[in-house]
Formats: structure tokens, C-alpha cells, sequence
């Protein structure tokens, strides 16, 4: 008769293991894709892809693609997938457009009611496809039509503008330099707020990155060496920082970035912490697991396609605003932009694989590759024909991970 011996957490944390130096594919491969490509252009730029203005250009010109990502990252995960984004993101900057500019409603309640109306939009989606079992695509494709003729009904084949300062302030607007400038050396002036903002957000990762460890090590699970955990939080604290250098160098941080981020941290938060976030990946990656499980499935698939309803909605407002006028042919192709972002940033086929961050690196692949070739000169054909390559090239990337993980 053997006898089991209780392990306390302080034992566990003195003999935890450590595992040594892995590079896991799947997971890094898509940071180390975008650094290399970012390399590679500013390269061919000679130096222009990193200048304070263009890094600025990067984040402002492709927000509202970012904006849609996260929703659709989410959509994926659950195991499906919305076509419609760019047509209710017409749909919505329209709305928005007649709310402020032909009602003069203030600027507030008509955002407030353009992100209810992207709210009831993704309800009518999800309702067919989390209870009428309808298959996301049919629902989506229909969608796509629908809400772009809506769109032509409401602006009447013609375009609406200008918007209020606001609006136009949150896409394409700067944070004022409230403590003014700091001198950096040979680099000149930036703005003080914006550093410290840098360093703020540096800090608050190093320290969650130190929770999270220190929590394993308290359950006994496998970390990386102490020296690689160091080495892993340096290089994202000179990446972040080196950014903000730059945007504080310029005008000072966009406010859509201060959107983004917030949205970023958000949905990190909600997907990867919350009953509800776990629930979607349940969904995603088995069905009849998830259902046995106890998994309110119709429910989840619902909500998510509200949100993706409400997201599309903001971006619709921030692409609107960027353009100070609310068009017909606002959003084309946005859809496949979001989804593109999603699969390189490494959201699987099938469902239950991706990450928020993966879906904003994807889109900011997306970007780099649409600034890069532009500041070279290169064709529209060839560009399309680069980010077709890249997006046949992450999915092809995923499966071979895949079977390599299996074999």
C-alpha cells in the first residue's frame, strides 16, 4: 500500500520546472513574420517605413481594419464567419453622417445611437444563425447585400459631410502635449505625456508578465528560464517604447491608438479571462463537447455577433470620420481586410485557435505591406497580389503546424 504525500504551493514553487530554451512556431511565428517584414521594407524604403509621420500614417490609415479584426478574431474563434462588415460599416458611417450633420444631433447620443444600431444589426445576424442554425456564410453573404443597399437608400447615392470636429478629432486627431516637450539627444523633442504613457505601458506588462509567472510556479507548472523570461519582456518593452519615441516625436499619440489600445486590452481580458471568452473557444474548437458541457451555445453565438455588429459600427464611425463624409462605397473589401488580419494573425480554419493581439498583428502586416509597397511605388495589382501571397502563405503555415504538432 503506497501512501500520497500532499505538496504544498511553497514546495511546488522551489521545484518547479523549467524548460529550456523552445521556440514554438505557431505561436511566435507570425511576431517574427512581421518583424522580418518590417525589415525588409524599411530596407527598400531606405528608412521612410519607421519616420515618426509614416509610423503615424500606418496606425491612423488602418484603425478602423484593426477595429474590425478584433471582432472578427472572435467570430473565427466561435467557428465562423461575417462577410458583412464592410457593408455595415457603410451602413453605420451613414447613419452617423444623418444623425450629426442632417439632424444636428450632438455628436455623443448620435455615436451612441449608430453603435446601438451596429447592436441591432449583429442581433438580426446572430439570431438566424445562433437559433435558426442558418450557416454564418448565407447569413453574412446576405447581409453584405442587404446593408449596402440600405447604405445607397440612406445617403441616396451620394456622399455626406463634413462631420463634426469631434468625430473627426477621434480618427484622426493627436493628445495635446499637457507637460510640453522633453529634449531626447539627436533624436530632438518629444512629448512628455506620450513617454511616460510608453513607460506606463511597459511597466504594467512586465508586471503582468511577472504575476502570470509568478501563478505557474506557484501550481508547478513548466516556465521558461528566468534569463529568457527577462530577454522575451526587454525586446517587447524596446519594441513599445521605440514606437512611442517616434509618435512622440511627431504630433503625440493618435487617439484612435488610445482606442485601440483600450479595445486591445479589453478583448485580451474578456477572451482570455472570462467565462465567456473560454466558452467561445469551447465553441470553436468542439461543438459537442461544448454542448455537453453545458456551453449555452445559441446564446454565445449570439452575443458574438452583436458585438462584431457593435465594433463594425465604430469602425464605421472612424472611417467616416478619417474621410469627414459618410460615402456609398465606404467599406469595400473591409470584410475581406478583417478576415485576412485574422488568419495571418493566426486564427485557425476550423475555429477555437487566435488571439486578439495575433488578429492586430495580422492587421498590422496588412498595413506595413499596403504603406511599404505605396512608398516604392508599386502598382495596385501588385499589391493585391503580395497580400494574397501572404494570407495563402499564414493559412498554408497553419496547417503545416498543424500536422507537425500531430506527427
Amino acid at each position: 500500500m503506497t501512501t500520497k504525500t500532499a505538496t504544498t504551493p511553497a514546495a511546488q514553487q522551489a521545484g518547479a520546472p523549467q524548460r529550456r530554451f523552445t521556440f514554438n512556431l505557431r505561436q511566435s511565428g507570425i511576431y517574427i513574420a512581421f518583424a522580418l517584414i518590417v525589415v525588409l521594407f524599411t530596407v527598400l524604403t531606405d528608412g521612410a517605413l519607421l519616420t515618426p509621420q509614416n509610423i503615424s500614417n500606418i496606425i491612423v490609415q488602418n484603425s478602423y481594419v484593426l477595429i474590425l479584426a478584433i471582432g472578427m478574431i472572435l467570430v473565427i474563434i466561435g467557428g465562423h464567419i461575417d462577410l458583412s462588415v464592410g457593408s455595415v460599416v457603410a451602413l453605420t458611417g451613414a447613419i452617423c453622417a444623418v444623425l450629426t450633420v442632417q439632424m444636428g444631433l450632438p455628436w455623443p447620443l448620435a455615436v451612441l445611437i449608430t453603435l446601438l444600431a451596429g447592436a441591432v444589426i449583429g442581433a438580426a445576424q446572430g439570431y438566424w444563425v445562433a437559433f435558426f442554425g442558418i450557416p454564418a456564410f448565407i447569413v453574412t453573404l446576405g447581409g453584405m447585400l442587404v446593408f449596402r443597399a440600405l447604405t445607397l437608400t440612406v445617403l441616396g447615392n451620394q456622399g455626406i459631410g463634413p462631420f463634426p470636429d469631434q468625430i473627426r478629432t477621434l480618427a484622426n486627431g493627436f493628445t495635446e502635449g499637457y507637460l510640453g516637450n522633453v529634449g531626447l539627444g539627436p533624436l530632438g523633442g518629444a512629448d512628455l505625456v506620450s513617454l511616460l504613457v510608453g513607460v506606463a505601458v511597459v511597466v504594467g506588462f512586465a508586471f503582468n508578465q511577472w504575476r502570470n509567472r509568478k501563478a505557474r510556479l506557484s501550481y508547478g507548472q513548466v516556465v521558461d528560464p528566468f534569463p529568457i523570461f527577462v530577454a522575451k519582456i526587454a525586446l517587447a518593452a524596446a519594441v513599445v517604447l521605440a514606437v512611442v519615441v517616434q509618435l512622440a516625436r511627431f504630433r503625440n499619440l493618435p487617439w484612435v491608438l488610445v482606442l485601440l489600445a483600450v479595445l486591445a486590452l479589453g478583448y485580451s481580458v474578456m477572451a482570455n479571462k472570462s467565462v465567456f471568452g473560454r466558452h467561445i473557444y469551447a465553441i470553436g474548437g468542439n461543438l459537442q463537447a461544448a454542448t455537453l458541457s453545458g456551453v449555452k451555445v445559441k446564446q454565445v453565438t449570439f452575443w458574438v455577433f452583436v458585438n462584431m455588429g457593435v465594433l463594425s459600427a465604430l469602425a464605421g464611425v472612424i472611417f467616416a470620420g478619417r474621410l469627414n463624409q459618410a460615402g456609398p462605397t465606404a467599406g469595400n473589401a473591409f470584410e475581406l481586410d478583417a478576415i485576412a488580419a485574422a488568419f495571418i494573425g493566426g486564427a485557425a480554419v476550423q475555429g477555437g485557435v487566435g488571439r486578439v493581439v495575433g488578429a492586430i498583428t495580422g492587421g498590422l502586416i496588412m498595413g506595413v505591406i499596403n504603406n511599404g509597397m505605396s512608398l516604392i511605388g508599386a502598382p495596385s495589382e501588385r499589391v493585391m497580389l503580395v497580400k494574397g501571397l501572404v494570407l495563402l502563405a499564414a493559412v498554408a503555415y497553419d496547417v503545416w503546424t498543424k500536422r507537425r504538432g500531430r506527427a
